[in-house]
């Protein structure tokens, strides 16, 4: 048994339903036994005893269920398998060859597999370099180069076989360097008569040994030398964006991959001549697999349960729980398309929260896990629990980045409870914890709202916020793909009323299709603040084609959409805005009705202030509408604080003449637009930590009474 798994966990087939439909749900246990799952609503996911509390209604009289729980596996690793080749003689001379690439490779591991029922041929990697087995009914060899080979060099191997001689030849030849060849001899020699092949992994039957590099060109041939007829070849840079490997040979035995290794990839044979796959696919021949990749956990269903008609829009979960444990499915009830709607919608942003799925951060230590315990916080960390797969903040285990996040996996992070830091200042929350301070002020505030995430927003595009008078994000919703980025500033465009609440927004490129709907794929092109950097050459997407990086990079910087833009980070710390001169106009004073003094927020659940971790500031020349009026500012950055490196051209000259050190500001913004609508953006992460004053007890103070003030005046029609 495995004890990197959790007591009780699983996953939902979507983050939200609208009612009528169903959900789906995937369990596994530790051990089989009976489970119950029955139905929480989540108000508040801070279990912060300064704050509000965790808060989750229980809802079981309207699904309580009892099934038998099984233990489910989850497959990691990443590879290519094939339809048997057709018969052949397997007494015939046979050469596999294969180009590879690694940095750091997961030893040992297999390149290239043939495997029929008695029979198999495995082309492998070890610490000493190339190696090779076979096995046949009644034998078996072993040959190896004993030569490591060298980090990000390619390499071609290639064994031939001869069974009437009993010879077998391994070579492992630098694309840009010397051959070294070792041979071994079996005078009982046979080679497999056409089997199942294998591309990164081995064993047909259960795949493992994952391969963690590149491949390219792998190929059969009817000889002892690569001139030999082909039996079969695989071409990477065919169908790029989909998941099967083309066979030009002769026989058409495409390779169905598993687990979306990531393709569109530098190959050997680069030019440099063009950046993108699409417009060069021949430079681009290789595919990446990764021993950790993971598409679907492929699990079978355990329960089912429709939405009722009458259960309103709101955040939601299944509370499971088991002899051993227990764990929390989130998700969330979207309004029926033809209504009732509310006035308000909160966006939430799942698109980052599964950017961010099982963040490791090597920061579950003793004191960490210290806190959680003794505040009942989620008990579990994703340091721990690697089977579930990480996030792309974390490395592969080649040192290559992350770049696929994947829904249907148990999401340690997106749990109530779930703590991201132990901050010494406040709660240390970040994404769905984090965004349900908001969740749990506008119960408090009793403004009614209804809850979309970007995936709704993804697939049905601006028509999703035609019915809403005020649109809500939460503290971070930072990755969009082009259809959401083009919903909200349709929203914006045509009358929306739009209120930005986090920091750090709308910063990155994410690819969708419609083909994977669990799928985000994330290309860490040049510039920002990055975990790992894509290679020269492969910042474009795999699934859409699109140019990955910033959107800021896409020529849409955020200050076209919400006024402020990403310019300062820091620690997990906060510190106050200061009004400014704007905010006391008549235009403007009734933002802040209520609020004494000039300082804001300078107290919170997040870092300790209102204007912390992250923050965004208006820069007309990035596209901040000239309308747009600064009404406070972020004052006495703590000095973890930095400037975000697109801001630079050097260490002394940023790309707007101000000196480095004025730009780690955020900014609360406001602007009207042409078609009556408006805009309110406060530029940073820990804003929402804020609305709750932890010194008063309450969602009061001046940042809870400056966002009541603004949402109640966005709610008039017309405004006043």
């Amino acid at each position: 048994m495995n004890l990197q798994e959790l007591p009780v966990t699983g996953y939902l087939d979507r983050f939200a339903h609208r009612p009528g439909e169903s959900f789906t749900a995937f369990v596994s246990q530790r051990r089989a036994g009976r489970c119950r799952a029955r139905l929480l609503r989540v108000i508040c996911a801070d279990p912060n005893p300064a704050g509000p509390g965790l808060r989750m209604d229980d809802m079981s009289a309207v699904f309580d269920h009892a099934f038998d729980g099984r233990r489910q596996e989850v497959r990691l690793g990443s590879y290519g398998i094939t339809a048997a080749l057709p018969p052949r003689d397997g007494g015939a001379p046979c050469t596999w060859t294969v180009l590879v690439h690694t940095a750091a490779p997961h030893l040992p591991a297999t390149l290239l597999s043939e495997e029929a029922a008695a029979t198999r041929v495995r082309l492998r990697l070890t610490a000493q370099g190339g190696a090779a087995s076979l096995v046949w009914d009644g034998g078996s060899l072993e040959v190896a180069t004993g030569q490591p080979l060298l980090a990000r060099i390619w390499y071609r191997l290639t064994l031939s076989a001869d069974p009437l001689t009993g010879i077998v030849r391994l070579t492992q030849a630098a694309l840009s360097g010397a051959a070294i060849a070792a041979e071994a001899t079996s005078p009982t020699l046979q080679l497999p008569g056409g089997g199942v092949v294998l591309l990164g992994a081995g064993n047909a039957a259960r795949p493992g040994a994952h391969f963690s590099g590149k491949l390219e060109a792998p190929s059969i041939h009817a000889g002892l030398d690569i001139a030999a007829p082909v039996i079969a070849a695989w071409d990477f840079s065919d169908g790029i964006g989909t998941q099967i490997a083309t066979d030009r040979g002769p026989h058409g035995r495409h390779a169905r991959l598993v687990n979306l290794p990531a393709r569109g990839m530098v190959g050997a044979a680069w030019s440099g001549q063009e950046m993108c796959w699409r417009h060069a696919p021949q430079d681009y021949g290789a595919i990446h697999f990764h021993a950790d990749d993971l598409d679907d956990c492929g699990w079978q269903p355990d329960f089912n349960w429709t939405v009722p008609a009458d259960l309103a829009s709101g955040a939601y979960a299944f509370h499971l729980t088991c002899a051993e444990g227990e764990d929390w499915l989130p998700f969330y009830v979207v309004p029926p398309r033809a209504g009732p709607h509310r006035k308000v919608a909160f966006l939430a942003s799942t698109f980052t929260y599964q950017v961010y799925a099982n963040h490791a951060r090597g920061n579950a230590d003793a004191d960490y896990m210290a806190r959680a315990t003794a505040w009942g916080a989620y008990p579990h960390n994703p340091d721990h629990f690697p089977r579930y797969g990480h996030s792309t903040y974390n490395r592969h285990p080649d040192g290559s980045g992350i770049s696929i996040s994947s829904r249907r996996r148990p999401i340690l992070t997106m749990r109530p409870g779930f703590l991201t830091f132990n901050d010494p200042m406040g709660s240390g929350l970040r994404h769905y914890p984090a965004d349900s301070h908001l969740i749990a002020w506008l119960d408090a505030m009793k403004i009614e709202a209804d809850i979309i995430t970007d995936e709704d927003l993804d697939d049905e595009g601006a028509a999703i916020l035609t019915p809403y008078r005020v649109l809500l994000t939460g503290s971070h919703p930072e990755y969009h793909t082009p259809r959401t980025l083009d919903a909200l500033q349709h929203y914006v465009d045509h009358g929306g009323r739009f209120a930005y609440l986090g920091g750090n927004g709308f910063y990155w490129r994410v690819a969708r299709v419609a083909e994977l709907p669990h799928i985000i794929e994330l290309r860490r092109a040049e510039g920002g603040i990055r975990a790992w950097d894509a290679e020269a050459g492969e910042y474009y997407h795999q699934l859409d084609g699109g140019y990955g990086g910033l959107w800021r990079r896409n020529r849409r910087p955020p200050q076209m959409l919400a006024g402020v833009g990403f310019s300062g980070q820091g620690t997990f710390e906060g510190t106050h805005y200061r009004r400014l001169p704007a905010s006391f106009a008549p235009e403007f004073a009734w933002m802040f009705a209520g609020i004494e003094g000039g300082l804001i927020g300078d107290y919170g659940l997040s870092g300790g202030g209102a204007a912390g971790f992250e923050l965004d500031r208006a820069d007309y020349a990035l596209g901040t509408p000239p309308q747009t009026v600064i009404l406070a500012r972020s004052e006495d950055p703590p000095a973890s604080f930095v400037t975000v490196p697109e801001e630079l051209l050097s260490h002394l000259a940023t790309v707007t003449g101000e000196a480095p050190e004025e730009l780690r500001r955020g900014e609360i913004v406001y602007f009207d637009t042409p078609s009556g609508g408006a805009v309110f953006a406060v530029g940073s992460i820990t804003f929402c930590g804020s609305l709750w004053h932890p010194g008063l007890g309450g969602f009061t103070g001046d940042v809870s009474r400056l966002l009541e003030n603004v949402v109640r005046r966005f709610l008039e029609e017309p405004p006043s």
